[in-house]
């Protein structure tokens, strides 16, 4: 009984890490996100590369240090996916489609704080875009 248990929070453990990274909620209107939150340099710098499949709930939040036009491209990245820059309020500054496996730079239309990668057309079926506001950013971790 003893080894179920831990089999059951090893579990727990599990839902709340994703490959290394800390998983959060936000909310898109009614939609929920899982998100795992890339905050350190290093989580950045990794983000989605040699992923092959991705959950439609799930995505990945990039915490960046200040706000800035911030780019991201899809070095070693398999899955093709939009990306949502956001303001430190969590509200849509712009939204950029992006090809797998591609060194073309998608940027911020305006300073932005955070970036969060999904599935590709994920915003777009939602009827997401620019000026509606994502919660649950002010609950991430300050970017390193």
């Amino acid at each position: 009984m003893m080894r179920w248990f831990f089999l059951f929070l090893g579990f727990c453990a599990n839902l709340s890490m994703a490959q290394g990274m800390p998983v959060m909620e936000l909310t898109a209107g009614f939609h929920r996100i899982e998100a795992e939150v890339a905050a350190t340099p290093q989580s950045r710098a990794q983000g989605l590369m040699h992923r092959k499949t991705m959950d439609s709930q799930r995505g990945m939040l990039f915490v960046f240090t200040h706000d800035a036009a911030h780019c991201m491209w899809m070095k070693n990245t398999l899955l093709p996916l939009s990306v949502a820059f956001m303001d430190a309020n969590g509200r849509i500054l712009n939204i950029a489609e992006m090809k797998p496996r591609n060194e073309e730079n998608h940027c911020a239309a305006k300073p932005a704080r955070y970036a969060l990668e999904m599935n590709a057309g994920w915003f777009a079926q939602r009827g997401l875009k620019a000026g509606d506001v994502l919660g649950g950013v002010e609950r991430a971790p300050r970017g390193q």
